[in-house]
């Protein structure tokens, strides 16, 4: 694929492409919170601004309430089992979302206020559509920082030529789950880990770059890494990466003690960065660590690893086949360039692979995708530009409409899952590939329309 030189100006234009891009599925964003999940990572943030506390029973019998029927199942969990230790409600998630989400909900209270001031009648209680569109439009706008940071950090120092970098950042942004988390769902944490882990690995890099770089500069690294792990616990993992590339320099570069005091710095900020989340496991569970009910769901062994991966119902590749293409361009890479960094990154999403097929609920049924990979955007990224800055320029128009076909693979499903076209619970086989080129086409102007004028309506009834 022919390469613009390196510059400002191909840079710049391509964050304008994926910015217009961002624009453009604006109207798409949904500003609801319907699941567990999203519930588990609201609740901390309206208990602490509201209540100074972390015990959730209000905000859960509010969402319940709303819901009856499509809750049951989280009234059985949340509302009619407690923490033994402590006799508070449960809550498995993270709180890294509702840290993010902050300042974004607490600049809606103030016009909440303002409004009420001036005669308006929203509520003013945290549960209001204005505090909910907040949160979502926050993750939304996280989501899309998180694109930037990816896209940056590929064209750095001339690592990918445009429009390669632009292609794999769009790419991976409408062919995978992650499009889904930034529209139809964003009040879950997906689109806040793919920031927090970009700003990670962003930071990483150019911290690795500089033999001069400070240990200030490597504790904001590490701080990041905390940040990732507050948002998802098994984003911790990403670490690998800035920590394997200090011991390679140690190694290599003959800076051990050096080296030694930055990765002191980093696992210090990593730490301290953490430890909002550690005080509130002390809260919630009496300890400083996650509920017993959350432990006893993961088998080290990882007995699901390549489960994970391939399954025909549940499979990663199966429902996202551009990250299997995204993946083999990583093997690519490591044994094409075969340094520190490309290696560290492989490893990482190994990592993730593992933790992943480690978990009990592995198949993650009734969610849209292989939503735990979400986060490990940036890392395919890299796979997926290194096969794009392959491919020659007399391919590109070849190229783009694969992509395209990709990209309508996951629209579809998405179609699929939210007309109930599909068992949600897994993809059947040919089912859903039959629906793709028959239902999908059928129903996709009435659902379009409803969308965008009876959006409850679609949801409860169908098209």
């Amino acid at each position: 694929m022919s390469a613009a030189p390196p510059g400002a100006a191909p840079r710049w234009s391509g964050r304008r492409g994926l910015v217009l891009l961002f624009v453009l599925t604006l109207p798409l964003v949904t500003p609801k919170i319907r699941g567990a999940d999203e519930i588990e990572y609201f609740s901390y943030l309206r208990s602490l601004v509201f209540d100074r506390d972390l015990e959730f029973g209000n905000e859960y019998e509010r969402f319940y309430a709303a819901d009856p029927q499509g809750l049951a199942g989280f009234k059985a969990t949340f509302l009619e089992r407690l923490e033994t230790d402590t006799g508070r409600h449960i809550n498995f998630a993270p709180l890294g979302s509702a840290l993010l989400w902050s300042p974004f909900y607490l600049l809606a209270h103030a016009g909440v206020l303002a409004a009420r001031a001036l005669g308006a009648h929203v509520a003013a209680d945290g549960f209001s559509f204005p505090y909910v569109a907040a949160v979502c439009y926050a993750s939304v706008f996280y989501g899309l920082a998180g694109l930037l940071l990816v896209h940056d950090t590929l064209r750095g120092r001339g690592r990918v030529p445009e429009p390669a970098a632009t292609l794999a950042v769009a790419g991976l942004w409408l062919a995978t789950p992650l499009l889904y988390y930034m529209t139809l769902a964003p009040a879950f944490s997906h689109a806040p880990a793919v920031f927090a882990v970009a700003l990670l690995l962003w930071r990483s890099l150019r911290a690795a770059a500089r033999p001069d770089a400070s240990g200030w500069e490597w504790a904001a690294v590490g701080a990041s890494g905390g940040l990732a792990a507050l948002v998802r616990e098994q984003d911790g993992l990403f670490l690998i990466v800035p920590a394997g590339l200090l011991l390679h320099r140690a190694i290599t570069g003959g800076a051990g003690g050096a080296s030694l005091a930055r990765g002191v710095a980093m696992g210090m900020a990593a730490g301290t960065a953490f430890a909002p989340q550690l005080l509130a496991y002390r809260a919630l569970t009496g300890r400083f660590g996650p509920s017993r009910l959350v432990a006893r769901k993961m088998s080290w062994s990882s007995p699901h690893l390549l489960e994970v991966l391939f399954d025909p119902g549940h499979g990663l590749f199966v429902w996202s086949p551009l990250l299997l293409v995204a993946t083999a361009g990583l093997a690519y890479l490591v044994w094409r360039r075969r340094d520190a960094t490309v290696v560290l990154l492989a490893l990482s999403l190994l990592l993730q692979v593992w933790i992943n097929g480690a978990v009990e609920s592995w198949t993650q049924a009734g969610a849209f995708g292989s939503r735990r990979f979400v986060s490990s955007t940036p890392v395919f990224a890299w796979g997926l530009a290194a096969l794009l800055t392959a491919v020659p320029a007399r391919r590109f128009r070849l190229t783009v409409l694969a992509l395209v076909l990709f990209a309508w693979w996951n629209v579809g499903l998405m179609v699929q899952f939210g007309l109930k076209l599909m068992d949600r619970q897994h993809l059947e086989w040919p089912r859903v590939a039959v629906n793709q080129v028959t239902e999908v086409p059928r129903h996709l102007a009435r659902s379009a329309w409803l969308f965008f004028t009876d959006r409850e309506r679609l949801v409860r009834e169908g098209p």
